[in-house]
């Protein structure tokens, strides 16, 4: 795909065109990564449902924002290039922190192995007897750094958020991020849905103000798990990618070597796990 504009950035996903004074372009592709690798074979239809579903989200949780004094990057989601349309959307340039902002409500993924270890997800110390999948008393906050391109997420302490952007706009975060998560969790559980933890990204506008970012509550940065089928003590069917972490981790894969190519049934399984999370909770369907 070629625009007639200035490519500004390419990520694992997505494509960042300059759009004008103060704006981009963000382009969702159908790729798909795993484990700081970009798989060699994209899931149909993946960067619309990112899209879209992103968007109608960013509309569901603006009241939470208007209540911290924070907003969207979110311009327009029809005013953008007819060749990608539907997969792309008109945001505002900001300042992005150096932070990615991870809220989890369940213990899962590298945080069930660290909390083996430690009894506690970096800082947050948990009660004792946790298995994976368990409910969490409280959504906890376990930040990260934002790796450059071809480099690991560094699993971050609240001190070294502190550190990277001050005490203040530290404390923001946290408690913006938890909100988020909270209003996202509740309603994904009025479809049907259990959110177990996402990532969301912040930036700046002009005026210092919080900015929410990037895509949110996408089965991208986010685990869905169906709620009639949630059982604490195994790892959970999901509506995200962890799908195919799981056929990666299946294949004796070494996470170091190229990844392999994914065989046509976990195309097809993968790609109706992001459309079944975006009809379900969205109740509309995916076109």
């Amino acid at each position: 795909m070629t625009l007639d504009l200035p490519l500004v950035a390419r990520g694992k996903v997505r494509e960042v065109y300059d759009a004008g004074p103060g704006r981009l372009l963000l382009v969702a592709s159908d790729r798909i990564s795993a484990y700081d690798h970009v798989l060699p074979t994209p899931i149909p239809d993946k960067g619309r449902v990112l899209t879209q579903l992103s968007v109608w989200w960013f509309q569901q949780l603006a009241p939470v924002l208007d209540a911290f004094g924070a907003t969207h990057h979110l311009l327009s989601a029809t005013d953008v290039p007819a060749a990608v349309a539907g997969r792309a959307v008109l945001v505002r340039r900001l300042e992005m922190l150096p932070v990615e902002c991870v809220a989890r409500g369940y213990l899962a993924g590298s945080g069930t192995a660290e909390y083996a270890r430690t009894g506690s997800i970096r800082d947050v110390p948990l009660p004792p007897g946790l298995v994976e999948g368990s409910r969490l008393p409280e959504p906890v906050f376990t930040p990260s750094t934002k790796a450059a391109a071809g480099e690991h997420d560094e699993a971050i302490d609240f001190a070294r958020v502190e550190s990277l952007v001050g005490a203040a706009r530290a404390a923001e975060l946290r408690e913006l991020t938890l909100a988020l998560y909270r209003r996202g969790a509740e309603i994904a559980a009025g479809a049907g849905i259990l959110l177990a933890d996402t990532k969301v990204e912040f930036g700046l506008a002009d005026d210092g103000g919080l900015v929410l970012g990037d895509e949110v509550l996408t089965p991208d940065s986010s685990r869905f798990w169906p709620a009639a089928s949630w059982s604490p003590g195994s790892p959970q069917p999901s509506f995200d990618k962890q799908y195919v972490r799981d056929w990666l981790t299946s294949t004796g894969w070494d996470r170091v070597s190229p990844p392999p190519a994914l065989p046509d049934d976990v195309v097809a399984a993968t790609r109706d796990r992001y459309v079944a999370a975006y009809e379900q909770l969205t109740g509309t369907t995916f076109r």
